[in-house]
């Protein structure tokens, strides 16, 4: 059986986890990053400024463990985003189209009845490690 490898991702560049887990774990060529607030990683406090600035900072988190990680927002596959109110859907997705520009990773949305520290979104992701090639769809 061969081995496989699992490394854990932390930096100073994000909020710390407010529990007993990690900001990301990254096993072979897989990287599960930890759902993010829209927290401010020096104060830990949620960013003012309601559901656009929350989503916002809420991506910049996750560049950081990206970049942490030795990867980038290119190299997420997929997202799972929570909201406290499924309203928010679309000024979600104008911030979230800042972040993903092109070849966006297939996503989930869930509103939930609540998030912790009474956030209005958390985003987690996976994604993958290495370089990728894009194939475009005609060639599949």
């Amino acid at each position: 059986m061969s081995q496989i490898f699992r490394k854990i991702i932390r930096t100073s560049k994000a909020p710390a986890a407010i529990g007993p887990y990690n900001q990301a774990v990254q096993v072979g060529n897989t990287l599960y990053l930890s759902g993010c607030l829209g927290m401010d990683p020096a104060s830990g406090a949620l960013v003012s400024g309601g559901i656009e600035a929350e989503a916002r900072q809420a991506l910049k988190n996750i560049g950081s463990i990206l970049e942490e990680a030795g990867v980038s927002y290119n190299n997420v596959v997929k997202t799972t985003v929570l909201l406290a109110d499924i309203q928010d859907f679309s000024v979600l997705n104008n911030v979230y189209q800042e972040f993903f520009k092109s070849n966006c990773p297939a996503r989930s949305t869930y509103q939930v009845a609540n998030l912790p520290r009474g956030g209005r979104v958390e985003i987690e992701a996976i994604a993958v490690v290495g370089e990728i090639t894009d194939i475009p769809p005609a060639q599949l």
